[in-house]
């Protein structure tokens, strides 16, 4: 039995609003409340925990699945969220990463709902708070703390379509502060200057030496300080950011980085304040079976599918030993950009995608369950 497919209509109506509702990390709650209300109106039971998670239980039978889209963005509440057409493509920040998968998350319930006899598995649906930047998971972290024992797996609906993240990258996120004593440009040169320290601090983290393999990356993704042109600088920082796929190559360009700002802030005779912001684990869990069943519905709608590891919701689960995926179920680019886009022709593809993916797991014989 097959489930009933919204109209692409539908779906990109869906996506307007879902999209046009800004949301960003630590500031989910409107975006929040127009999905439970969204749930709520196709009939689902609907719940908030204490940081803001949007949840839904549907009945089914076999695997428990907990299906998880994030709810945030990375722009700020001034960014203009307005979704435009060009060139065959809708355009808005944040229109794919995440507002389509919550719209077909969304439009999959309402579906299932209409439709209680389709066969479905044990489904909780999440709309989950702060998997962006300085969120650092902390909605499917609180949700899995609190249910530690209520999910067989969890698939992160995330990403392009195509995509299965199988594997978490790791992550150190540290927000750093340099303090100096500071004072006039000209009557008090040459005091320790905060800025000074900072832009020599950036240079040495430029010179970190990083493997060819397994992948390894650093960023340093914002710099503030000083006070005006003619004031030497008291305070500046940066926020940055260290992955790897490998968690002892981690642990030495942590250590390695803190130790050059620390020599640093010795040499310009500043106080250097470390704080740790953000920390994934590195994570290969055990989830073939749900994998292979990710890469049989892609190939079933023609996408073929490709194995990557990110950094998603997933990550979460799969630090604590659950088979976990982020499946990605539109097409587009710019993620993470003002210019974002996707193709509203491929919502509909992967709506059938997650939907195939999920009967498949019905369809599991009982030697891969013990897999979970």
């Amino acid at each position: 039995m097959t489930i009933p497919l919204p109209s692409q209509e539908a779906l990109i109506a869906l996506l307007r609003r879902i999209c046009q509702t800004p949301a960003p990390t630590f500031v989910e709650a409107a975006r929040g409340e127009l999905i439970a209300e969204l749930w709520q109106q196709a009939g689902a039971e609907v719940s908030r925990d204490s940081v803001g998670n949007v949840i839904a239980e549907l009945a089914g039978s076999g695997p428990r699945v907990l299906l998880a889209a994030h709810l945030d963005t990375v722009f700020d509440a001034g960014a203009d969220v307005t979704v435009r057409e060009s060139e065959g493509r809708l355009c808005a920040p944040g229109i794919g990463d995440n507002s389509a998968s919550l719209a077909v998350v969304t439009a999959l319930l309402q579906a299932l709902q209409a439709a209680p006899e389709v066969p479905r598995p044990r489904l909780a649906l999440a709309a989950t708070v702060g998997e962006e930047g300085l969120g650092d998971l902390r909605g499917i972290r609180q949700l899995l703390s609190e249910r530690p024992q209520d999910f067989d797996m969890v698939i992160a609906v995330d990403g392009h379509l195509g995509t299965i993240v199988n594997a978490a990258v790791g992550s150190k996120r540290y927000e750093v502060e340099l303090s100096a004593k500071g004072g006039h440009s000209w009557g008090d040169f040459p005091s320790p200057s905060a800025v000074h320290a900072l832009g020599e601090a950036i240079h040495a983290l430029t010179r970190l030496k990083i493997p060819m393999a397994p992948r390894t990356t650093f960023n340093v993704g914002q710099v503030w300080g000083g006070t005006s042109i003619n004031a030497i600088a008291q305070r500046a920082g940066l926020n940055l950011d260290l992955r790897s796929l490998d968690a002892d190559v981690l642990a030495g360009l942590e250590a390695e980085a803190v130790a050059r700002l620390r020599r640093t802030a010795k040499r310009h005779g500043v106080e250097l304040t470390l704080r740790l912001v953000g920390d994934r684990l590195v994570a290969n869990p055990p989830n073939t079976a749900l994998v292979a069943a990710a890469q049989a519905a892609l190939l079933e709608v023609g996408v073929t599918p490709c194995l990557s590891a990110s950094s998603t919701d997933a990550n979460a689960a799969m630090a604590m030993g659950l088979p976990a995926i982020a499946f990605g179920v539109y097409y587009g680019g710019d993620a993470h950009r003002l210019a974002e886009w996707l193709e509203p022709a491929s919502l509909l593809l992967g709506y059938r995608a997650l939907w195939l993916l999920l009967t498949a797991l019905l369809r599991l014989p009982s030697e891969a369950r013990t897999l979970w």
